[in-house]
């Protein structure tokens, strides 16, 4: 079992930055992938960024270039720095994990809501 909890969203005016952190129960050693997925209202739920433990990263091609997924292992948390926020970019934003037993867990999810 693992709980995830996730904070830093709110609301921020376009073109600026938050930054979301996602704080796991148990180390990180049994966690294969990590990242953070949204869904605005309306839409099905997409994946923005991961990060494998390797340390490979996947980004959604709206947020190349303006966010990035990075991770503490000491901490047991990882995080998406928001940066150029749009709009476009308003929804809860849960992050999630997948063990190395292909179990995945989900956050409660954060909003977050960008003013035009």
């Amino acid at each position: 079992q693992v709980q995830l909890v996730e904070s830093g969203g709110g609301l921020v005016q376009a073109g600026g930055s938050l930054r979301l952190s996602c704080a796991a129960s148990r180390s990180m050693f049994s966690i294969n992938v990590m990242g953070w997925y949204r869904q605005a209202p309306g839409k099905q739920r997409e994946l923005v960024a991961h990060i494998i433990s390797g340390g490979d990263t996947y980004y959604a091609d709206s947020v190349k270039g303006r966010f990035t997924i990075s991770r503490d292992n000491a901490k047991n948390m990882w995080y998406l720095q928001m940066n150029k926020l749009a709009p476009e970019d308003t929804a809860v934003y849960y992050c999630y994990a997948r063990l190395v037993t292909s179990t995945v867990y989900w956050g409660q999810g954060t909003q977050v809501t960008v003013s035009s």
